[in-house]
């Protein structure tokens, strides 16, 4: 007997996976801003932070968001095979 197909083991649709992309990248961005304001209020060594973080944020973004969301289902399980029907030919003598 064959199982029937969940939709849990199905994987995430193109458009799921590009909106969780886009907003891990969102956040990477947002937190770089934080960086650059952050460059104006603090003072001496501590100025160094921010600017490492303002300039090698948009690359580790980058990366995040290319990467594909770790929540992979399962195998996809395919329902049974094709099963050839024979064409039903109207006789002559039907109306």
């Amino acid at each position: 007997m064959k199982q029937p197909q969940s939709i849990t083991t199905l994987p995430p649709s193109p458009d799921e996976e590009r909106k969780s992309r886009i907003v891990r990248y969102l956040i990477a961005m947002c937190l770089r801003v934080v960086c650059i304001i952050l460059c104006f209020f603090v003072q001496g060594w501590w100025l160094l932070l921010p600017i490492i973080g303002a300039v090698v944020l948009p690359y580790f973004a980058m990366i995040v968001a290319n990467v594909g969301s770790g929540r992979q289902g399962g195998e996809v399980i395919r329902p049974g095979s094709v099963v050839p029907v024979a064409r039903q030919v109207p006789s002559e003598d039907q109306p």
